[in-house]
């Protein structure tokens, strides 16, 4: 960003709160950008014993990890995630664990991972181009790389499931 979005002046990097920030060089205006994250709701959804792993539209082949989606102006998170759930899998979702918080630094989000159980007949949106469904076992072993957040997700998971 080159300009202020609240006045249109130009802005520079300027160290506030011991990081750096974009700053209005205007005196008369006050606009930082804070660049704070953008908030994201993962569920690991249980449905009939296995557990569902799925490739969103815009992702390489072979790669794939739970269920996600932006939190909405207003909505609870624990709303926003059964919400995706039923959105992208067409399911009933029901919470069984909070798995945590996680910072995704490369993309600036905080990523927000829930246990869900699920009913119901299994129907993709268009958001998916793939859906794979794992045992507890093929679970633990599979390889998420590129995506670290996911395998520490697992990792809380097994922990808190005691398997």
């Amino acid at each position: 960003m080159k300009y202020c979005p609240k006045c249109g002046n130009r802005v520079k990097k300027q160290v506030i709160d011991g990081e750096s920030r974009l700053v209005c060089l205007n005196s008369d205006c006050s606009y930082v950008h804070w660049n704070n994250p953008v908030p994201v709701v993962a569920a690991l959804v249980e449905h009939d014993g296995k557990y569902i792993l799925a490739r969103n539209t815009k992702w390489p082949a072979g790669i794939c990890s739970f269920i996600t989606g932006y939190l909405e102006y207003g909505e609870e998170v624990e709303s926003a995630v059964l919400r995706e759930v039923s959105e992208e899998l067409g399911l009933e979702g029901e919470i069984v664990h909070y798995l945590g918080h996680y910072m995704f630094k490369e993309k600036n989000q905080l990523i927000m991972a829930f246990e869900v159980s699920a009913k119901g007949n299994l129907e993709t949106n268009e958001e998916l181009a793939e859906v794979k469904y794992v045992s507890k076992s093929e679970l633990l072993a599979y390889d998420f790389h590129p995506l670290y957040i996911t395998e520490k997700v697992v990792k809380k998971w097994s922990d808190l499931a005691d398997l």
